[in-house]
């Protein structure tokens, strides 16, 4: 039976918003993102990550840095005891200086083409799961997804909740300070969901 996942924005969700990572060294995790995607793993629930890197389509940095940052993160979460289940990048950008990358993709968030990559390759139940980020796009994708959208007030979450979300017809099922909190929420769902 296929099983409900968290989906985690990359960039002001589990790491400070720097803009473009164009160097290793700019990737720096939020306090608590590690030990709130162990509590996740230590529960049984995939966790998996669904970026947007146009600074790939843009000529910004190359695939190797991107390699390099992921590395890092895994590293990083795996010192904290915790782990990914998936990562899923989209490089694609319509005005993206590589040819390769300049397409219409149906990956690039708010499209749910990554999400529902993972779930298949994952046996995930997109229906009953969640994304966290700190962007509207994020909570776009996850409506498109099927999948519950959290936002974060990290990295954009504070401005684009004060300055875009009013005017969205799209809304967070949860408004959390932090990946953290939006850990504690969703366990409280899925509990409340099974009683």
């Amino acid at each position: 039976m296929s099983r409900p996942a968290v989906f985690l924005d990359r960039d002001g969700t589990i790491n400070e918003q720097m803009g473009y990572i164009n160097h290793v060294s700019r990737f720096v995790l939020l306090p608590g993102a590690a030990e709130a995607i162990r509590i996740l793993n230590e529960r049984g629930i995939p966790v998996v990550v669904v970026t947007n890197q146009s600074g790939l389509a843009r000529g910004y940095f190359p695939e190797s840095l991107l390699a390099e940052v992921h590395a890092k993160m895994r590293t990083e979460l795996a010192a904290a005891g915790a782990r990914l289940d998936g990562l899923y990048v989209c490089p694609h950008h319509p005005e993206a200086r590589e040819e390769r990358f300049r397409l219409a993709c149906d990956c690039r968030k708010p499209k749910p083409g990554l999400f529902r990559r993972a779930a298949a390759e994952l046996d995930l139940d997109l229906a009953r799961s969640y994304l966290v980020g700190d962007r509207w796009s994020d909570l776009k994708a996850a409506a498109a997804a099927g999948a519950k959208g959290i936002l974060v007030l990290t990295g954009y979450g504070r401005g684009d909740y004060e300055y875009i979300g009013p005017g969205q017809a799209v809304q967070p099922s949860f408004v959390a300070e932090d990946l953290p909190a939006a850990v504690a929420w969703i366990l409280q769902d899925l509990a409340a969901g099974k009683a």
